[in-house]
């Protein structure tokens, strides 16, 4: 069985620890695109949620109930 040369071995160093040095910027890469996901599945819910708020909101007349207190501060015109 033959020796690899020094330059062989080198090489073959140098290969293994730029594959090694890629795998684990892949890993880290991946749970960094795991992270963002669940950031952005946060968001979303949260924009739902805000979208159902401002729609039901929307649907609440604006108008006051009959009956519903009023200060006389609502009364005062716009310069006071």
């Amino acid at each position: 069985m033959e020796h690899p040369r020094p330059a062989e071995h080198r090489t073959e160093h140098l290969t293994e620890q730029r594959l090694t040095d890629l795998e684990i910027k892949a890993s880290f890469t991946e749970d960094l695109l795991d992270q963002l996901n669940a950031v952005i599945v946060r968001q979303q819910d949260q924009i739902d949620r805000l979208e159902r708020e401002i729609e039901r909101l929307r649907q609440q007349p604006t108008e006051p109930q009959p009956g519903a207190f009023r200060s006389l501060r609502d009364e005062l015109p716009p310069h006071y």
